[in-house]
């Protein structure tokens, strides 16, 4: 179709945008041809009319479908172009996180600025193996191919890295070589690898330095080639290096640095090694300070250096060397500071005694004023002869530059040189694999000379890289057989025809190099005088005539002549370099060896770059004279020679490539500037592969990849059998125009945008579809839910129209009733109503008139009220009034009668002057008197009457008066009494105050104390309730305490219940862990082991000529001895004698069961020693104990001691008897020769044997005897110390001589006596003690004495028993005499308890004593049985040798002894009986020609296991350990060389796992120990082992069967692993779900299943295979499980690993099929009934992920549920998984960036490793349970197909 016609509304399309590049938009209506305008709407929500170009009408790019956008590979997009290809590198490198995408041949790696968990050895042993197409992009999917197509197409490698400075090109190479160094290993011993990797940081430090772009910034490019040998493993390496930038060594720009090397020493300077340096800060030299920055922020210089010095030893620079690299680099930074003085514009001279100078020469070795004049000075020299010119002081400080620029320049060479030579190998080269780590293209405000070679090496690099996919191009065309046109593609040969052709501008720019005054003016001139209006690609800048522009394939650059020149001469002074070369310093002419000779110089110009070659490892032969005619060879020649020498090794090599993008300036991380992004992509060649790939068939799909994706297109009709004609009917009829597609052999070709056309009809058929399902479902929905309702409402209304009935009637009936009701209530109510409406309104009438009666009485008695008020009102008011006039008034008249009185006054003045004045005054006084005499007469009259009365007072006075006298003359005769009673009186009223005082007293502190009493009472009762609400609190505390307590004593129940269950479980982890750990060292023991067998193999085949007397070993030993099997000399001391009577016998070799024996018997005899040395501590403690009661009782220890001597003494004697009738027997055996005596089966012989056995076993019992006794009696001669108890003489006679009193010589005297007495009484009563304690021993003597007697009895009874019943009769009759001895002793101690007890523990004593004296006893017995065996192997010898000459009547004549002869058993005892000389017939039979498909199917399991057991019962019932061992070893070497021919054969493994662990079980069933007899019948414990204990043994078969069930896991996992992915992710079980999406150049391996292809069923029946396998070999159960869970386990582990490194396979719909494929192996699982064995478990991962895929992915509650569910995987995985889901279909929604950002907040406290993928050559430790058999060892049959007749059954 016509590409306008998707130009339709709502079609996506991209225009340019200033600042953004591309922005999207849609259409608003169709695009119709000959519109001038498109309608857009952004995404920004703006309307934009976007207008056509007039002169080209070209449309805007249209924007791919989501479905398409984030694809791994940039040529699987529909639409390719500029913003396509930006959006899609975008979206996954900011939404999904992803740094690689490729895009045709080519991996686009962008620089993250961040540590990312990708490149560890997981992710590496993840794309070992794979297709490039089949994992996500990756730089190891590159080495990957690389690596394999060298292997599979025998052709050497290259992978070519670029971009520009700080895309990361050297971190991506630094990855692919670390990729190759583990994949491939070396070959030898020397780690070639680890070297190879150490160049790096050498490589870093010397050619890498800061800039303002990078941090490590590589200043020079490099080649490396990494050889491989012919099985293709890493052997050496060889590195090229292309213009390193001199010039940073003497300048480096604002916040740049010098080369990392010089801050690492200056950082080292303080170390002792460094002194001689004499460096100091950074910032004071010239050479690093220039830039102002000298630190890198999080990198330490100091540890930097230590990484490198490292580095340089590992590759054998030695520490001599690297002092003196060291020396040169800081004599270059003192050369810096090397300071000039101008004596005058064309001279300058040095200060005298310059100290940078002189450390300079003296690091160098060089004089100081020849340097100093040669750094001032330059020779010239003419035709006939030379003179010396000064220079100035700018050309003095050039020249210093230069010369310290040529120094570093040779020795980055020399270094070179040396790692090459290091990375060397002597093995002959097979194969490369190249590692191209060079600049990108540069362009500059000011470009030079450097961008100029740069740029020129990026036009031949494209070039190459342009044919190079213009071939695949045409190749794929062409084996595709589809018609050939030519593709239209940029050449860029014109502008590498302008740069490097005859007249070139290298070829003009050596020639003005030439010209004596030749300058960068002349030359700029014959360029533009040669070139200017001739050659499209060059141009001249309009306002500059020393410049000059090229057209490069990237962009137009302009360079700026100045110092071309210059800096292709790269001059430096001759004199110079030969002072540097005469040195004293020897590495320093090194460094200049190469001036005279050099093939390929590495100098550069005094501020450039130097391009350095690779020195050939062939030296070629010069001419004469080519030496000075190569030594003039410019810059630009050099690196012209160079770049052709690289472009040729290209060429020879398949080529792949990596371009490195920087996202941004800033290093910010995950940061994405798409001006800087289209930069690079536009200069790298990423958009002209897309526009190459674009201008033919970009896009390819396989038939059955395009049936599968656009079935849906198709009809039913139009599918037929054939794939292909199906697809060209359909594409007929989809596409009309034919030049859009092309049918190929397998593919179908199409041109861009085709795709995505079918893309958009697919889903608008697939949205067809989805509405008419959409349509149907809900019709039928609603169809069901309207008749579910129809239904409902019919029953409603049935029900409801009833109830509506019912009602009715009801209704009736009360309508009715209620009429009745009505009426009467009616009645009633209108009664009631009118009683109540009268009485209302009788009630009403009475409250209204007395409320109107009320009113008025309240009215009148208001205006009563107010009337008086008024009254009252108009009282107060008169009144008020009346007063204020009467007060006005009586004013008024006061004032007006004080004026009168005052008139009155002064007339009363007057008129008293007068007599009528006094008249007037005594007119009133008159009438006054006559009042006066009135009362006087009143008065007198009461005075008569008063005296009357006072005479009759007067009489009755008297009377009483007499009266009074009579009774005074009596008071004062009772006064008299009174007196006297008063008297008594004073004295009962004093009692009766101190009464008083008491009862007051006394009621006071009764009432104290009732106040006390009441208070106490009172402050009781407070108590008493205070404690019974404590005690009311109390008991709700204790209830809620016991609640508590019971509560927590739940909570501490479940919590110590969970502890428990997480201790169990971190117990088992940690067992598991412990015994994963022994098993990996297992693992690595044998895998150290087979490599000691291929060396030894190796050395076998290397020596050809035997040597003399080598003896051939037999064929089914293996060549190597293993751990449990060691040709060594050291035996058992038994067997010494055998060996010396016997030296031609061949050793046999000791298994490891010799030497854990002996380390057994060396802690046994540590053991011992510590026992002994306890013992002995004891003793010494119990002597310093007895040491008083020695001293009190010599005379029993003397009767002890004698006991002791005559007890030794009778010991002594037997021994010399039993010693004296041992030596008969042995004569006796020796001098008889009869053969019927001699004879093993002879009755007199096994007398013999069984006397000399018993007085063996006597005798050593009397040498211990007699060895403690001896022991015994030291001790006590130690103990006992004779002491004197009499006073010393002297010590008496002093003492007397001081008592010089005789009183005191009597008192002294007396004291002796008594003393005397009491020491006579002391005597005599230890002698009557001492006498009866004689006594008493005397008895004891008599006693043992005839217990002697009756133990020799005893002896020569049991001498004539046999061994069993002799042991038996002694063990019995020690019993009878123990306990006899403990009846006598405990009737004798019944008073004394205590000395009861101490008899007691010293019988314990004697019982332990006993106990080990019958344990050193039972080793006797065994000795001498051994001795006994060699004594019957020389009697054996002897009757071999004597048989012969005997005539059978001697042999009738000789009396022979009656003795028992056993009676031999004729039933069958589980026994296999072989001759020594067969063994090795029987290993080779039963286990090395042993074939598990073959005779071995028809036999019962384990068969083999069980004749191997049958055999090793038999040599124990021989007691024949050198048998047993011989055995033993041998089976487990033959088993072992059986697995190693045989290693890859599953069959085979598990045949002899099942068999290892059945020989285990046996050993652990019939070693007689209680706890493996359990569920043995009691037949199965007669066949138990009886001589030996092979526990040692048991565990060396444990080990072997480890070592064989790993190698088991590791063959399965082999068959397993290519079958899982295609099996499990691949493969469409469920046909249809996963539509398969349009892929690009990296084709993936299909997931349709193609013949050959795996899938789910091929894995099922593989585990089929090993199911059926392992059961018929009869393994057991639970070893059946653990294989099966470790299956399982690789299965779920392999199938994540690769979904999570497959974007692709990240969808709903995988998820479904991952979960279908899990539900089969589950199924799987029930069917074997095996759903307890783990297996389930370690799927959980898997499971989660697919849950994860199918899963809502929206909201927070989203995020919760997957959070909680996805428990089992790590953080890593849940957010990697998020960032890879894909949408395979339109309808599914991708993951937004918010919703991964709350994932991972929600998952920040989880603790999990950071590791990404599952280790899946995780091996889980096993374990092998005891699993007894049922089988009788009796009944098992030897089928004669086994070839065993030489076996006989006993």
């Amino acid at each position: 179709m016509a590409a306008s016609e998707l130009y339709t509304k709502f079609a996506r399309v991209w225009i340019p945008d200033p600042e953004e590049v591309w922005k999207s938009a849609e259409l608003l209506k169709d695009y119709k041809p000959g519109d001038k305008v498109l309608l857009l709407h952004l995404e920004d929500g703006k309307d934009l009319e976007y207008r056509l170009d007039p002169k080209t009408k070209e449309l805007p790019h249209l924007r791919n479908p989501d479905i398409l956008v984030g694809e791994n590979d940039l040529t699987a997009l529909s639409y390719l172009h500029e913003p396509a290809v930006l959006h899609n590198l975008r979206v996954r490198f900011i939404d999904s996180k992803l740094i690689y995408t490729y895009c045709g041949i080519v991996l686009v790696a962008i620089n993250p600025y961040e540590q990312l968990p990708i490149y560890g050895e997981d992710i590496i042993n993840a794309y070992s193996g794979q297709n490039m197409g089949d994992m996500d992009p990756h730089i190891f999917a590159v080495a990957e191919e690389a690596y394999k197509q060298m292997a599979r197409d025998e052709r050497n490698q290259s992978i070519i890295v670029s971009g520009e400075s700080g895309a990361g090109k050297t971190v991506s190479a630094k990855y692919a070589m670390r990729y190759f160094a583990t994949v491939s290993g070396s070959a030898s011993e020397a780690n070639v690898e680890e070297k190879v990797l150490a160049s790096n940081p050498i490589m870093e430090s010397i050619g890498n330095a800061k800039t303002t772009r990078n941090d490590n910034s590589s200043r020079f490019g490099k080649y490396i080639e990494i050889g491989f040998d012919k099985r293709y493993r890493i052997i050496g390496a060889n590195m090229r290096t292309y213009l390193l930038e001199k010039s940073r060594v003497v300048f480096q720009a604002e916040e740049e640095r010098n080369y990392h090397i010089f801050y690492q020493l200056c950082a080292s300077a303080n170390l002792p090694e460094f002194q001689v340096l004499r460096l100091g800060d950074a910032n004071n030299f010239h050479y690093t300070n220039q830039g102002g920055s000298p630190v890198i922020e999080g990198v330490d210089d100091a540890k930097e250096m230590v990484h490198t010095r490292q580095a340089c030893t590992l590759l054998g620079i030695s520490e001599s060397y690297q002092m003196g690299i060291f020396r040169i680099l800081a004599g270059i930074l003192h050369l810096g500071n090397v300071v000039f003085m101008s004596r005058d514009s064309d001279s300058c001279t040095i200060p005298p005694k310059h100290e940078p100078l002189s450390i300079f020469c003296d690091l160098m070795g060089v004089d100081f004023e020849e340097m100093c004049h040669w750094l001032c000075h330059r020779k010239l020299a003419t035709a006939t002869e030379t003179y010396i010119k000064p220079i100035s002081k700018l050309q003095a400080t050039n020249a210093r530059d230069a010369l310290a620029k040529h120094i570093y320049a040779k020795l980055f060479n020399w270094i070179v040189d040396h790692v090459n030579q290091a990375l060397h190998s002597a093995v002959k080269q097979h194969s490369f694999i190249g590692v191209l780590d060079i600049y990108g293209f540069e362009t500059f405000e000011i470009n030079s000379f450097e961008q100029f070679c740069i740029n020129y090496a990026n036009e031949k690099l494209q070039q190459q890289f342009n044919m190079h996919v213009f071939k695949l191009e045409q190749e794929e065309y062409m084996k595709e057989q589809i018609p050939w046109t030519l593709i239209d593609f940029y050449d860029n040969q014109p502008c590498i025809n302008l740069i490097e052709s005859k007249l070139g501008i290298l070829d003009l720019l050596d020639e003005e190099c030439k010209m004596p005054k030749g300058t960068d003016d002349t030359w700029a001139q014959k360029l533009y005088n040669t070139h200017l209006n001739k050659c499209a690609l060059f141009e001249k800048p309009r306002l500059s005539n020393k410049a000059f522009i090229i057209q490069h394939f990237a962009d137009k650059v302009e360079y700026q002549c100045e110092g071309f020149l210059e800096k292709n001469k790269d001059t430096v002074f001759e004199e110079q370099i030969k002072v540097l070369k005469s040195s004293k310093f020897k590495m320093l002419p090194e460094l200049f060896q190469d001036d005279e000779k050099a093939i390929s110089p590495t100098s550069a110009t005094s501020s450039g770059r130097v391009p350095l070659t690779r020195i050939p490892s062939k030296p070629t032969k010069g001419r004469p004279g080519q030496t000075a005619k190569e030594h003039k060879k410019t810059v630009g020649h050099q690196f012209r020679n160079s770049l052709h020498l690289l472009m040729e090794t290209l060429n020879a090599t398949t080529p792949h490539y990596v371009r490195c993008i920087k996202p941004n300036d800033f290093k910010f991380p995950f940061t994405f500037d798409e001006k800087r992004a289209v930069q690079q992509l536009r200069a790298c060649g990423v958009l002209e592969t897309i526009r190459i790939s674009a201008a033919g068939f970009p896009s390819r799909w396989t038939y059955q990849e395009f049936f599968s994706r656009y079935r849906v297109l198709m009809k039913q009709k139009d599918v037929l059998s054939d794939r292909k004609q199906t697809c060209k009917n359909v594409l007929e009829k989809l596409i009309v125009d034919k030049d859009k597609y092309q049918f190929g052999k397998t593919k179908i070709f199409f041109r861009a945008g085709q795709v995505a056309y079918l893309e958009k009809l697919r889903a608008d058929k697939l949205r067809a579809a989805c509405i008419r399902i959409q349509k149907t479902i809900r019709g039928w929905l609603l169809r069901k839910k309207y008749l579910r309702m129809r239904k409902a409402a019919i029953t409603v209304q049935r029900y409801v129209r009833g109830y509506q009935a019912r009602c009715y009637a009801k209704f009736l009936r009360r309508t009715k009733a209620a009429t009745i009701i009505q009426k009467y209530w009616r009645m009633y109510v209108a009664r009631r109503r009118y009683k109540i409406t009268r009485t209302a309104t009788i009630v009403l009438q009475s409250y209204l008139r007395g409320y109107l009666a009320r009113n008025r009485y309240h009215k009148i008695l208001r205006e009563h009220k107010a009337v008086i008020i008024q009254k009252w009102v108009r009282g107060w008011l008169a009144r008020t009034y009346y007063r204020r006039s009467i007060h006005a008034i009586i004013y008024l008249q006061c004032c007006f009668r004080r004026m009168m009185a005052k008139r009155e006054l002064k007339k009363l003045k007057i008129e008293a002057r007068s007599v009528e004045r006094y008249k007037k005054l005594h007119i009133g006084m008159e009438n006054k008197i006559m009042q006066l005499q009135r009362k006087v007469d009143e008065q007198n009259k009461d005075y008569k009457c008063l005296m009357e009365k006072l005479t009759n007072l007067e009489g009755i006075y008297n009377s009483e008066t007499e009266k009074l006298r009579s009774d005074l003359e009596r008071l004062q005769l009772s006064e008299e009494e009174a007196k006297i009673a008063t008297g008594r009186v004073l004295s009962l009223q004093e009692e009766i105050a101190k009464l008083r005082k008491d009862l007051e007293q006394t009621q006071s502190e009764k009432k104290s104390i009732e106040e006390r009493a009441d208070r106490y009472k009172q402050e009781t009762e407070q108590l008493v309730s205070n404690l019974k609400e404590e005690n009311t609190l109390l008991k709700q505390e204790k209830e809620t305490l016991n609640h508590r307590i019971v509560e927590q004593a739940k909570e501490m129940t479940e919590t110590m219940e969970k502890k428990l269950v997480e201790e169990t479980k971190q117990l088992e982890l940690d067992l598991n862990d412990e015994r994963l750990r022994y098993q990996n060292l297992l693992n690595e023991f044998s895998r150290l082991e087979e490599r000691y067998d291929d060396l030894k193999e190796e050395m076998t085949l290397m020596v050809n000529v035997p040597k003399p007397g080598h003896k051939r070993t037999d064929s089914t030993h293996s060549s190597n001895e293993s751990e449990y099997t060691f040709s060594s000399e050291i035996a058992e001391s038994e067997d010494i004698p055998s060996r010396t009577e016997e030296p031609s016998e061949k050793k046999v070799p000791l298994d490891m069961s010799l030497f854990l024996k002996l380390q057994k018997r060396v802690t046994e005899l540590e053991q011992e020693k510590q026992v002994m040395q306890d013992e002995l501590d004891r003793k010494e403690e119990q002597v310093l104990r007895s040491k008083a009661k020695e001293e009190e009782r010599p005379q029993i220890r003397g009767a002890e001691l004698e006991y002791e001597s005559l007890k030794r003494q009778e010991l002594e004697s037997e021994n010399k008897k039993l010693k004296n009738e041992l030596n008969e027997l042995r004569k006796a055996l020796s001098e008889k020769s009869a053969p019927e005596v001699t004879a093993p089966g002879a009755p007199a012989y096994r007398v013999l044997m069984e006397q000399l056995t018993s007085v063996s076993e006597e005798l050593d019992v009397r040498k211990e005897e007699v060895l403690i006794l001896r022991s015994q009696l030291v001790s006590q001669k130690e103990a006992i110390q004779p002491k004197n108890t009499m006073t010393d003489s002297t010590i008496l006679l002093e003492d007397v001589q001081k008592m010089k009193d005789k009183g005191e010589i009597a008192q002294a005297y007396i004291g002796l006596k008594e003393t005397n007495r009491l020491l006579e009484s002391q005597l005599q009563s230890q002698k009557r003690s001492h006498e009866n304690e004689a006594e008493a021993l005397r008895g004891e003597i008599q006693s043992l004495k005839e217990e002697n007697n009756r133990q020799q009895q005893l002896l020569a009874q049991n001498l004539q028993l046999p061994p069993e019943a002799r042991i038996e009769a002694s063990l019995q009759h020690e019993i009878t005499r123990l306990t006899n001895e403990n009846l006598y002793f405990e009737e004798l101690y019944a008073d004394d308890p205590k000395k009861y007890q101490s008899y007691r523990i010293s019988l314990y004593k004697r019982m332990i004593d006993l106990m080990e004296q019958l344990e050193k006893q039972d080793k006797t017995v065994r000795k001498l049985k051994k001795q006994l065996k060699v004594f019957a192997k020389k009697i054996g010898e002897l009757e071999v040798g004597q048989m012969e000459n005997i005539s059978p009547g001697q042999i009738i004549d000789e009396p022979i002894r009656p003795v028992n002869i056993p009676r031999k058993e004729k039933d069958f005892q589980g026994m296999l009986e072989y001759k020594k000389e067969d063994e090795q017939k029987l290993v080779k039979n039963l286990i090395l020609e042993l074939k598990p498909r073959g005779v071995a199917v028809n036999l019962i399991p384990g068969l083999p296991a069980y004749i191997l057991f049958m055999c090793v019962r038999h040599a124990d019932y021989l007691n024949d350990d050198q048998k047993v061992r011989s055995l033993l070893t041998s089976t487990i070497n033959s088993i072992k060389k059986v697995l190693k021919k045989r290693g890859d054969d599953f069959e085979t493994i598990s045949f002899w796992l099942s068999n290892t662990c059945r020989f285990l079980h046996c050993l652990k069933q019939y070693s007689g120990e209680e706890g493996f007899m359990k569920h043995n019948t009691s037949r199965q414990n007669e066949h138990c082992l009886t001589n030996f204990d092979l526990a040692e043994y048991r565990q060396v078969l444990s080990d072997l069967a480890i070592q064989i069930y790993q190698q088991l896991v590791r063959v399965l996992e082999n068959i397993l692993q290519p079958m899982i992915v295609s099996g499990m992710l691949e493969h469409e079980t469920i046909q249809g779900v996963s539509g398969v999406k349009p892929t690009g150049l990296r084709k993936r391996t299909s997931s349709i299943a193609d013949e050959g292809t795996y899938t789910l069923d091929s894995i099922l029946r593989q585990l089929n295979s090993f199911h059926s396998v392992m059961c018929q070999h009869g393994m057991d159960p639970e070893l059946i499980k653990q294989v099966v869970k470790q299956m399982f386990y690789i299965v779920g582990a392999v199938t994540l690993n690769n979904l999570l490194l497959r974007k692709d396979m990240c969808s709903w719909s995988k998820g479904m099929q991952i979960r279908y494929n899990v539900s089969q192996l589950e199924e799987w699982l029930r069917d074997k009934n095996l759903m307890n064995s783990g297996a389930k478990e370690t799927l959980e991962p898997l499971i989660q992920a697919a849950q994860l895929l199918q899963v809502k992915k929206k909201t927070d509650d989203d995020a919760e549920a997957i959070c909680s569910m996805c428990n089992a995987l790590t953080t890593a995985q849940i957010v990697k998984v998020l960032n890879l889901y894909t949408p395979v279909n339109e309808f599914e929604e991708r993951v937004s960036v918010s919703f991964i950002r709350t994932i991972q907040m929600r998952l920040r406290d989880r603790k999990d490793s950071p590791q990404l993928l599952m280790d899946a050559k995780h091996i889980f430790p096993v374990t092998f349970p005891f699993n007894p058999s049922s089988l009788a060892l009796e009944t098992i049959q030897i089928p004669a197909s086994l070839g065993l007749g030489f076996i006989s059954r006993v």
